[in-house]
């Protein structure tokens, strides 16, 4: 396991190529990556193509008015070009927050999943999304619950964090299982 000093998009290049070599031994059939604007998810089907490696690629952005009302993070022409080199894009509410949050940002207080989601980030922000991406890449359809995954997720911008995970859909989400850590920041918060 490689630990950065210090969280954040400095840590991107590195994260994905610990990633990528974790996936050539053969065994991991999809990663699923968290890229709010397809910087990161660009860089990591670079490295993909590089290496000759044909995996299922999941990028995860940014639900439309995460940012603002009606505002999506990912340009169009982005996710299309994502599309074309053969990524699925996967738009949709936070596993870890949604309605919840939405509760808590109006009425004030806090419900067991933004609990989830605190414990997680002890851990690290990363942590706690690649947990995320990937329930919410299972629900999708777009891996499988009984195949381990590659998730990258980081602080911020860019990539700090990667891990090998057993999935799991939200309903089962205490099923979810963290297999491996292949990188992350050794202090937690930018």
């Amino acid at each position: 396991m490689k630990l950065f000093e210090k969280p954040g998009k400095e840590n991107t290049d590195e994260t994905l190529k610990i990633s990528v070599e974790r996936a050539k031994r053969g065994d991991i059939k999809s990663i699923v990556v968290a890229s709010s604007r397809g910087d990161t998810a660009k860089k990591l089907l670079d490295l993909l193509e590089k290496e000759g490696l044909k995996l299922n690629v999941v990028v995860v952005t940014y639900h439309q008015g995460f940012h603002g009302e009606d505002i999506i993070s990912m340009p169009k022409d982005v996710e299309e070009e994502l599309i074309k080199r053969g990524a699925k894009v996967f738009r949709g509410t936070h596993a870890l927050s949604g309605v919840e949050r939405g509760i808590s940002n109006k009425l004030g207080g806090y419900g067991p999943v933004q609990v989830i989601a605190e414990t997680l980030r002890t851990f690290g922000q990363g942590v706690k999304v690649c947990y995320e991406i990937t329930v919410m890449a299972c629900d999708a359809g777009l891996i499988k619950s009984k195949e381990e995954v590659i998730a990258i997720g980081g602080t911020s911008r860019g990539a700090d964090t990667a891990m090998v995970i057993k999935p799991a859909n939200m309903n089962n989400f205490f099923d979810i299982e963290a297999r491996e850590i292949l990188c992350m920041p050794r202090v937690k918060k930018l």
